[in-house]
């Protein structure tokens, strides 16, 4: 796998992004969210835990694969 450390700062970024956006779509009802947020509905209670828990697994996986750009660039051979 080709490793560009480069992406290394972007992935960590829209990791928080991510997880940000997880914690709104967790903590305001749909009537509350920013209205460019997928899922707002003026007027409504309700939270989207479904949109949450995927911007949640997203920010993870941006972690991940930045965690994997930082490990060594050629496998060891013996």
């Amino acid at each position: 796998m080709t490793k560009n450390r480069r992406l290394i700062p972007l992935a960590i970024v829209a990791g928080i992004v991510l997880i940000v956006i997880a914690i709104i779509y967790w903590a305001e009802p749909a009537g509350s969210l920013p209205s460019f947020f997928p899922g707002h509905e003026a007027g409504s209670g309700h939270h989207h835990l479904k949109h949450g828990l995927l911007a949640f697994i997203l920010g993870i996986g941006c972690f991940v694969f930045a965690w994997f750009q930082t490990g060594p660039s050629a496998a060891r051979s013996r």
